[in-house]
């Protein structure tokens, strides 16, 4: 712009085009500002965002920390009324509160961010000021001493190093049927020519700033998962080996693995629903009503790929998932990728599957066992033999289990097609004759419905006769609920459901669980989330097979 009236041109033409220019210039100047601005103003409105998320889970953590005190206060005082009296309510009241306590304390493990140490203006906070400070660990105990050679020169220049004193990190590690802490000594040395201070790197660890190690950690999840023992069992246990692992404690290791461990769970998944086949069946599993002292009845899924008896290549694998209750919407979901053979007992949530890409395998073992209480029940002939017949299917079935596919369907047409016919014929014939109340009759008007779905093994070699497996697979759920009776969340059963498809896939590739999620544990943190496939039982071969598969050898 000129900055004196003499810089200005005479003619009235030049001098409108000037104007105009700077018109046009101030015009997308403004446009600018306005650009930047609106920017600007949706950068800050982001910003506001994310400040009230971040606001709203600290909220939601400090609730859930004042939920934990009054979980705790409760706790207290059921425990100062029970004692030196013997009541089974009082101790049922205990048990409910350790399970929900403990619950609270996995889940705020498992989603809250990598710990971090807290500002200074943090550090006046409650929930920076309620963390226990940590206990040394008993001298008493065992310790192995690691060390970690120091650099030989400086890794800046390549100058002389001096000792500069070192630092020791201490873990509690877990070996069968013993603990022990390992020192790992990190000597310094700082450089005389640069002052550079160099070091061997720290040891990884499953979680930063742990201080237990994946033996120990294998051991809590193992004694949780598959020996039934509650986190606060386990902590009066381990009380006896003046090891100070509290409740608290325990369910913050449990919570941190879950997530550390979930992708390998979700590749686990994968192979599971990308078998020829999958088993599937669910079970019950009661969980407490927060605040209201009584549960409800939820659902562990599970699905089970094993090729084994048609002698397929790919590994076994069991996969569970838990839902808050039994709508079929819950398996249409965990079943959405798989395309093939579903072996699955008559529940109708199943039904919505088969109209697709998958096919209906029905399972002989659910019509045995009702012919079964009906013979227990009535001691009716009918039942007994119906009984007889199908035994003869299940003795043809023994002699080819292991075989390839095509030889197990050559040997269904030649010997169980034609028992098969026989039977059906038998039952359709058999049912006006039975009173129609009677449960006979209700096993066969179970059965006849079926039947397409029955002799799906005489047209492809790869259906199996029944759906033990899943059955197999769902055993250890029940057998656990003896001890721990319910879950204490929702959270809680889908973090069970995590741990027990790991541990019951290592069982199935006859490993032991324990040395298997040790193995894991010792390397997922840096393991490629891309590779992390490679971590699945199959792929360990020096992880410690169990010991029934070591007799068996």
């Amino acid at each position: 712009m000129p900055s004196t009236s003499a810089e200005f041109p005479d003619d009235v033409v030049a001098l409108r085009a000037m104007l105009a220019a700077q018109a046009a210039e101030i015009a997308a100047q403004a446009a600018d500002i306005a650009t930047h601005k609106a920017r600007l103003i949706e950068a800050l409105a982001a910003r506001d965002a994310e400040h009230a998320e971040l606001v709203a889970a600290r909220a939601g953590l400090i609730e859930q920390r004042y939920e934990i005190e009054a979980l705790r206060a409760r706790l207290a005082r059921a425990l100062r009324v029970a004692f030196g009296r013997s009541s089974e309510k009082l101790r049922e009241r205990v048990e409910q509160l350790e399970l929900t306590l403990a619950d609270i304390d996995e889940l705020l493990a498992e989603t809250a961010p990598d710990a971090a140490a807290p500002s200074v203006a943090d550090a006046t906070t409650p929930e920076a000021t309620s963390k226990p400070a940590r206990k040394p660990l008993p001298e008493a105990l065992p310790r192995e001493v690691i060390e970690h050679a120091a650099p030989g020169s400086c890794p800046s220049c390549g100058g002389h190093l001096r000792p500069l004193g070192e630092d020791v990190t201490e873990i509690l590690e877990y070996v069968p049927g013993a603990f022990r802490v390992i020192r790992h000594v990190r000597p310094k040395s700082s450089c005389r020519a640069c002052e550079t201070i160099a070091q061997a790197p720290a040891p990884s660890l499953p979680v930063a700033r742990g201080r237990a190690g994946p033996g120990l950690l294998a051991h809590v999840l193992v004694a949780k998962y598959a020996d039934h023992l509650p986190l606060h069992r386990q902590a009066e246990i381990y009380a006896r080996a003046e090891i100070d692992l509290s409740r608290s404690t325990l369910a913050d290791m449990v919570g941190q693995m879950v997530r550390l461990l979930r992708p390998l769970v979700d590749a686990l998944g994968r192979h599971v629903m990308a078998g020829e086949r999958v088993h599937a069946d669910d079970t019950v599993v009661p969980v407490l009503e927060p605040g209201l002292g009584r549960t409800r009845t939820a659902r562990l899924w599970t699905y089970v790929r094993d090729d084994r008896p048609f002698a397929g290549p790919a590994p076994p694998a069991v996969l569970y998932r838990y839902s808050g209750d039994r709508k079929g919407e819950h398996p249409r979901a965990h079943l959405q990728s798989f395309r093939g053979i579903l072996q699955a007992d008559g529940y109708a949530g199943f039904a919505g599957l088969y109209a697709g890409e998958v096919i209906e395998a029905a399972c002989m073992a659910h019509v045995r066992r009702k012919f079964w209480d009906a013979h227990e029940h009535t001691k009716a002939p009918v039942a007994h033999e119906a009984l007889q017949r199908i035994a003869a299917l299940y003795r043809i079935e023994d002699t080819i289990r292991g075989r390839p596919a095509e030889q197990r369907l050559r040997v269904r047409l030649e010997h169980t097609a034609p028992l098969m016919a026989e039977l059906c014929a038998w039952l359709e014939a058999m049912l006006p004759r039975l009173p129609g109340r009677s449960d006979t009759a209700k096993t066969i008007r179970y059965t006849l419905p079926r039947w397409q779905a029955l002799t799906l093994m005489l047209r492809d070699g790869r259906a199996c006769i029944d759906n033990s497996a899943a059955e197999r697979a769902i055993r250890p759920i029940t057998l656990g609920r003896r001890n721990w009776t319910f879950a204490g969340s929702d959270a809680g059963g889908e973090r069970a459901a995590a741990i027990y498809s790991l541990i019951e896939t290592a069982k199935l590739n006859g490993l032991d669980p324990e040395d298997y999620l040790r193995r894991v544990i010792a390397c997922i943190a840096d393991h490629p989330v891309n590779r992390v496939a490679e971590l699945l039982p199959w792929n360990l071969p020096d992880a410690r097979p169990r010991l029934d598969q070591r007799r068996a050898a």
